[in-house]
């Protein structure tokens, strides 16, 4: 059995603003800061990207597509091409929000969010979490569709091959977004009564704040090192997100608190959605690398895609 975590962070819900100030005086650094260009999508942003993965021997990017002045948008995979992300001839395009990918059985795990038209509120959209999978991007086809109201949900193939489930309820469980906790012996398993379910990860969020996970990474000791965000709003009602990341363990749910691993102010100057979202940095994925350092892919004031590259935050456990 796994050691527990519990005896290395009693998890206690601490606010960004004290996060935030954690954060500044820890004296992380960060390096080689850019901003990831695109071509091929017309005058449309590409935002809330995800980490690259391997596509027939070369990087692939799938990334969130849309007009600045809308939120109706297409997932694309992309590939670089003489410094720029261009789009794959012939990849397919999927009506989402927010892409995120893993593989589990050797099978490539593609996701997003999908928007629909509220059923109660008219004007309003809602939304749920869409899954495909496939050998490669050709052949994605769906095969599981989450709750309804739930985004950021996760899924990560444990050491002994079966299925960490990582969710997000918001409302009468989840309050504005809280992270839950299960797992499943495969995908064949997966289920809303069993996301429904999952136990949430007490003391992450205060009640006024929110986030989720938004990439897992199997550490070498069986644990999942989370790369997630958390948020909130300020007086003026403007929006701060930051990246964030944690470390759980599977066979006990313990886990360690919070930390940010970089602000809005580590990545270059860029342009915004919207004025209240000047301060919104969307974790999309991480590489890991052998020399103790990873670099983090995330979006940048949902009109922007940008890179830096940080110490490891989950190498430290893996010790």
């Amino acid at each position: 059995m796994l050691p527990t975590l519990k005896q290395i962070h009693q998890p206690v819900a601490i606010p960004c603003e004290r996060l935030l100030q954690d954060f500044e005086m820890s004296g992380k650094t960060v390096a080689d800061p850019r901003r990831l260009v695109f071509r091929g999508v017309g005058d449309r942003d590409v935002y809330n990207i995800a980490a690259p993965f391997e596509y027939h021997g070369e990087s692939v990017i799938a990334g969130r597509v849309e007009p600045r002045d809308s939120e109706h948008s297409e997932v694309v995979f992309f590939i670089e091409r003489s410094g720029a992300w261009e789009p794959i001839e012939g990849a397919p395009t999927l009506l989402l929000q927010d892409p995120f990918h893993t593989r589990i059985g050797g099978r490539l795990i593609v996701g997003g969010v999908q928007t629909f038209p509220h059923p109660q509120l008219e004007g309003m959209l809602a939304w749920r979490t869409i899954f495909y999978k496939g050998e490669g991007i050709g052949d994605l086809e769906p095969f599981f569709t989450g709750p309804d109201g739930m985004k950021d949900l996760r899924l990560v193939e444990l050491k002994d091959g079966s299925v960490g489930v990582f969710t997000r309820p918001q409302g009468a469980k989840g309050g504005r977004g809280k992270i839950g906790f299960t797992h499943v012996a495969s995908l064949d398993d997966l289920s809303l009564a069993v996301i429904e379910s999952a136990p949430l990860l007490e003391g992450q969020f205060t009640d006024e704040e929110w986030g989720g996970a938004n990439e897992l990474h199997l550490l070498e000791n069986g644990w999942v090192g989370v790369l997630g965000h958390i948020a909130c709003y300020d007086g003026y009602g403007d929006r701060h997100y930051y990246p964030m990341a944690f470390v759980l363990n599977p066979e006990d749910g313990s886990f360690t608190r919070i930390e940010l691993i970089a602000t809005r102010s580590r990545f270059l100057p860029g342009a915004a959605k919207r004025s209240d979202l000047l301060d919104v940095v969307f974790s999309g994925g991480l590489i890991r690398k052998t020399d103790g350092t990873a670099d983090l892919y995330a979006g940048i004031s949902d009109a922007e895609a940008h890179r830096i590259t940080i110490a490891d935050p989950f190498l430290r456990y893996e010790r």
